[in-house]
């Protein structure tokens, strides 16, 4: 699991207190865990928000997990490390 490649998209709007500390948590966990092996985009719903409704995004920040699939929702400011690392399949309950 360790060598395959995470796209984690992060859905924000605008560069609020919460987005900001989401984005800092997800390259925090991903550094920690997925060095390497991952890449992030931030899609900010302010200024694409036709992606809101394709993706089904109804709160921000939302973090989507691509790939590996499943795909994994989360929502939140990601400030549960463990949470986090649950939903990505990273660890077991």
């Amino acid at each position: 699991m360790k060598n395959e490649h995470h796209k984690l998209c992060l859905y924000v709007a605008g560069k609020t207190h919460k987005s900001e500390r989401a984005l800092e948590n997800l390259k925090k966990y991903c550094e920690e865990h997925l060095k390497g092996t991952y890449t992030i985009e931030v899609i900010d719903l302010r200024e694409h928000p036709h992606l809101a409704e394709g993706e089904q995004i109804f709160a921000t920040p939302t973090l989507i997990k691509k790939l590996p699939e499943p795909i994994k929702v989360l929502v939140g400011d990601l400030s549960q490390e463990h949470q986090f690392l649950v939903g990505l399949n990273l660890v077991s309950i």
